[in-house]
């Protein structure tokens, strides 16, 4: 968009706006006292512990922990970004959303590609449907015909044809007005920098939209029908497209089924349309990338359940090793994963045309729980008859029962781990105490956990100084305030010039004093919306839910004192911050030499008054 939406006018709006009517619109409430409640449409319940606060104008769960305004309620719900939302909520009240710097050229520009884009792209959508049925496409129909889809699911997922030519989309975008510069940018042509020459990427195969949320085409996932390489072909990364987010079929589940329980995570697109073409509408996919944490805060909006399907073969069990690893920090109570092997040579697509619908439902409803796969991967290649292998066993368990949030998935898990093992239960909860107490330092060799640390782990922003368990650097000092309250900016220099960019916090502590000063935010949750759903934004949520303790009339104070202490690192490094330097090096995997490990001791010795060697 042009500029930022004034802080006044989105003040305005909320206080304009009823959350109980936003809320009521999605959710089904009833009137408990003076509140609201309902099944929290976050996570999956049977007992209502959703509230929303018509006098406060807040929305919060007792099971999940979301909560928020209306404003967030819409960006959570509806998987709006924060402009949008505003957009959105201005809408009801037959508001347009004023901008700063709307007569900017360069804004105007800005605006003017992002529209580009979304003709663009669509555009193609429908040069690609069209060339499907056209007599170019006789080779594609026939593949689709061989792999049994009906015209019925070929139109829904809006699947298409890229010509087997160089440049027939390229033309046929020129033709409209649309430049090689935008084709280029959003994925649909391919530059050569020696030539100077741009071609289709996409040719001779069998296209698939890739679709977000709104049923928007926002990128193209293409199967080729010749021996080309690769087989399979995704659009690059550009400005409305991250792999690492978008879910291929999401929009096409949600359409065919409203209330979703469960969704199943398969491998690749032509897996979801073969088990749409079966009757299985609730299956999704990766888009050549690994699970990541985005992926799982989408599936888990939607339903309370997420079923892995993985090959049967070592790369599928390695797999499912690596999701294990992601998804432990988001089980929460009330959540559900399990992991499905599939015979080894088959994938979803020649399984259930093998053996059918009813067949392939059983294989999911028996897949293995998290519980199961997690006990069997820590016991696999090891005898528990022996002492040591069980010790191997055991360590590997409770390394990733570290990663859960506490509850009671965890205390069950603890419990199947006594009874395994034979281990008293107390004895691995001390454990797990003890090693939760000195995670930040354990690699250092520290014996007590840092001063000023929270009970929580802080997301990093890149490479913080500190530990794992939050101990914050100058900047982060400044950023925890600034969070907190966002108006003492007006404390901070004009220049920015005493403030590191290039290390821990320092990029996000520019990013954050920028949008203070240009939107004018005086509201902690508007500054994080700008955020939602970034590594950036899930530090700041961290910084907003650690505590300040600070008394409000010492805060200004603090950041002059603050910033001074950061003029003075230009010209020398404080022990502390050596120090720091330090032990974020080691934590991040880098190699000390004798000397520097000597260092770091001496600094320890100097700063804290004496430990353990490292």
């Amino acid at each position: 968009m042009a500029g930022q939406i004034p802080q006044r006018f989105i003040d305005d709006l909320l206080a304009r706006t009823d959350v109980v009517e936003i809320v009521g619109e999605r959710v089904q409430l009833k009137k408990a006292g003076r509140n609201y409640s309902g099944l929290c449409p976050f996570h999956q319940e049977k007992s209502p512990s959703f509230t929303v606060s018509a006098e406060k104008q807040f929305y919060h769960c007792f099971g999940c922990g979301v909560h928020g305004n209306a404003l967030r309620f819409l960006m959570e719900f509806d998987h709006l970004r924060f402009p949008e939302a505003i957009e959105q909520l201005a809408s009801r009240l037959g508001l347009d959303v004023p901008r700063e710097g709307d007569d900017d050229p360069r804004a105007q520009q800005r605006e003017q590609r992002r529209e580009e884009a979304v003709n663009l792209l669509e555009l193609s959508a429908s040069f690609f449907r069209e060339r499907l049925v056209m007599a170019e496409g006789s080779d594609a129909r026939d593949y689709l015909e061989r792999r049994g889809l009906s015209e019925d699911i070929v139109r829904e997922f809006g699947i298409g044809f890229a010509p087997d030519k160089w440049e027939s989309l390229k033309r046929h975008l020129g033709e409209r007005g649309i430049s090689d510069a935008v084709q280029i940018e959003y994925g649909l042509l391919v530059h050569r920098e020696d030539s100077g020459r741009s071609y289709d990427r996409f040719r001779n195969r069998v296209m698939f939209p890739i679709r977000d949320w709104k049923g928007r085409t926002i990128a193209f996932g293409g199967r080729v029908l010749g021996d080309a390489k690769p087989k399979y072909l995704n659009s690059p990364e550009t400005p409305v497209f991250h792999k690492g987010r978008e879910l291929y079929g999401l929009y096409e589940a949600r359409q065919a089924n409203a209330r979703l329980e469960r969704m199943l995570v398969v491998e690749g697109y032509m897996d979801v349309v073969a088990l749409a073409q079966f009757g299985i509408r609730n299956a999704c996919a990766t888009l050549g990338t690994s699970l990541s944490e985005d992926h799982l805060q989408r599936l888990f909006r939607l339903v309370g359940e997420v079923v892995f399907c993985f090959d049967g073969d070592q790369a599928g069990r390695q797999a499912a090793r690596r999701a294990l690893e992601t998804v432990l920090p988001s089980m929460i109570d009330g959540r559900q994963v399990r992991f499905l092997f599939l015979p080894e040579g088959e994938d979803p697509d020649t399984l259930i045309r093998r053996e059918g619908t009813e067949a392939f439902e059983n294989r999911v409803l028996c897949a293995a729980p998290l519980s199961e796969f997690l006990f069997d991967q820590a016991a696999e290649g090891r005898d528990l008859k022996h002492i040591e292998e069980r010790e191997r066993f055991v360590t590997t368990v409770l390394r990733a029962l570290e990663r859960l949030p506490e509850g009671v998935l965890k205390s069950l898990l603890l419990r199947e781990l006594s009874q395994r093992t034979g281990v008293e239960q107390a004895n691995f909860q001390a454990l797990l105490a003890r090693a939760d107490k000195t995670h930040g330092a354990h690699d250092a060799g520290l014996t007590d956990a840092p001063e000023n640390t929270s009970s929580e782990a802080a997301p990093s922003s890149g490479n913080t100084s500190g530990g794992r368990r939050g101990v914050l650097s100058l900047v982060g000092r400044l950023l925890h305030l600034l969070v907190h309250e966002p108006g003492l900016v007006e404390r901070l220099p004009e220049s920015l010039d005493w403030c590191p960019d290039d290390e821990g916090d320092g990029a996000l502590c520019h990013e954050v004093v920028r949008l203070i000063r240009a939107g004018g935010y005086r509201n902690a949750q508007v500054l994080l919306a700008h955020f939602h759903g970034t590594p950036e934004g899930e530090r700041l949520a961290w910084l907003a839910r650690r505590e300040l303790l600070m008394p409000r009339d010492a805060r200004g104070a603090e950041v002059e004192s603050l910033v001074d202490g950061l003029r003075q690192r230009h010209s020398q490094r404080s022990p502390q911050e050596e120090y720091d330097a330090l032990l974020a090096r080691m934590q991040a995997g880098e190699g000390l030499s004798r000397e520097e490990r000597q260092q770091l001791n001496e600094l320890l010795m100097e700063l804290k008054g004496g430990t353990r060697p490292i």
